[in-house]
């Protein structure tokens, strides 16, 4: 299937609506009332999620064969009535193993939908992605109508820091691509072709918890659905020290909340002085840029840590750009932007 829409211009402004939260705020509990221990709010969730997932599907055969004007938009509904049976979503999620941002040891599964993974480029946990969503929490009845409350959603496409949303949400759009293509037509809207198409079902625990963004009217300890459609990625570099933030996960788990070279607080992909040193980590790498056509791709040097951070093609002239880093110039088998000795 074809997968193509065409949406207003690309708002260049970052989206802060409530899909936003600090990651790296203690959670409180609402007036003074202890947090549930975190161990038992997932298996709770977690039980309230697959009792969802069972008896609701989605809009799976307008998908399949779609008509002209379709949006190419997720509708969940219940399985009742004329829909009694339609496959549940609970035959059609995809899930993976998530670790609890706070608390070690415990762990979620976390369900998400795929209904087309995309054909660009892959979405990474520190990019600027650029997609179309709703967010919904569940309400008490699954079986009443709706079954979920709407919170938050955008009509048109948004740029948003995939480090300040929900960690549940990062987590499933990590397994999407952006867009294979875009055109921009006469109206000034754009063309998204073969876009990326899904949804991601986020227990509490990867969600809000008791910490929901004021006025959103989300309960306390809700999970939370998200429909989405992505259509293209930034790189991100969150404190713009040169180094791509992605390069910056040391421990290569897809999160940004556990690698603080200098133990400062001060998570590494927000830190411009990674090692505490005096230093800004820019003045600590070397960024080289090389230009080249297919087939004489240039050397990089090992000795002293030189990555390719990014590749870009020239479709007109078929030449090759590509940026690397040089992170270790003294050659003494530490990154010098993480070494507080050099």
């Amino acid at each position: 299937m074809n997968r193509n829409v065409s949406l207003l211009l690309v708002m260049l402004a970052m989206a802060s609506v409530f899909v936003s939260c600090r990651k790296d705020d203690d959670i409180g509990g609402a007036d003074g009332i202890p947090l549930r221990d975190r161990a038992e709010e997932a298996a709770e969730s977690q039980a309230e999620i697959e009792e969802f997932l069972q008896s609701h599907f989605y809009n799976y055969e307008e998908f399949e064969n779609p008509t002209a004007g379709f949006d190419f938009r997720i509708r969940i509904d219940t399985l009742a009535g004329d829909n009694a049976e339609k496959v549940p979503l609970i035959e059609q999620v995809r899930s993976k193993e998530v670790n609890d941002p706070r608390e070690s040891g415990v762990t979620y599964t976390l369900y998400y939908l795929v209904v087309n993974e995309g054909g660009g480029n892959e979405i990474q946990f520190a990019d600027i992605a650029t997609l179309r969503f709703e967010g919904r929490y569940f309400t008490e009845e699954f079986d009443n109508i709706p079954y979920n409350e709407l919170f938050s959603s955008s009509a048109t496409p948004l740029n948003f820091d995939l480090t300040g949303v929900v960690n549940g949400f990062q987590d499933a759009l990590v397994e999407f691509r952006g867009a294979a293509s875009q055109e921009t037509n006469p109206d000034g809207t754009l063309r998204f072709e073969d876009f990326g198409i899904g949804a991601v079902f986020v227990p509490s625990g990867l969600g809000y918890y008791a910490d929901a963004p004021p006025n959103s009217g989300i309960p306390l300890y809700s999970q939370l659905i998200f429909t989405f459609n992505t259509y293209a990625r930034q790189i991100g570099d969150q404190d713009m020290d040169g180094i791509p933030s992605v390069f910056e996960d040391l421990n290569n788990n897809q999160t940004e909340e556990d690698d603080d070279t200098d133990g400062d607080g001060n998570f590494n992909i927000f830190d411009a002085d990674d090692d505490g040193d005096g230093r800004p980590t820019r003045d600590e790498i070397v960024i080289n840029t090389y230009t080249f056509a297919e087939g004489d791709e240039p050397v990089l040097n090992a000795a002293k840590n030189e990555v390719e951070v990014k590749r870009e093609v020239n479709t007109s002239s078929n030449m090759i750009t590509i940026t690397t880093i040089i992170f270790d110039e003294d050659e003494n088998g530490i990154d010098d932007h993480l070494d507080a000795e050099n």
